[in-house]
């Protein structure tokens, strides 16, 4: 399990351990915070094709799904 702080995400580099849509490597371009201090958007962005998406950032922590960096 990946040890994420939350307000760290952003401009984090992350690798897909399996492709998404061809691509593996991405960076977080958004995150946005509740009054609470919860993130409440996150914004995933892949390098080579600049798409946009939003995930869940909790998804970030399982091994299984992503990699810290760019590997």
């Amino acid at each position: 399990m990946n040890q994420i702080n939350p307000k760290k995400l952003l401009n984090s580099k992350w690798t897909a351990v399996k492709s998404i849509n061809k691509e593996k490597h991405f960076l977080i371009t958004k995150v946005s915070f509740d009054e609470e201090g919860i993130v409440t958007l996150c914004v995933i962005e892949a390098i080579i094709s600049h798409r946009q998406t939003e995930i869940d950032w909790r998804d970030l922590k399982e091994t299984s799904l992503w990699k810290q960096g760019w590997k």
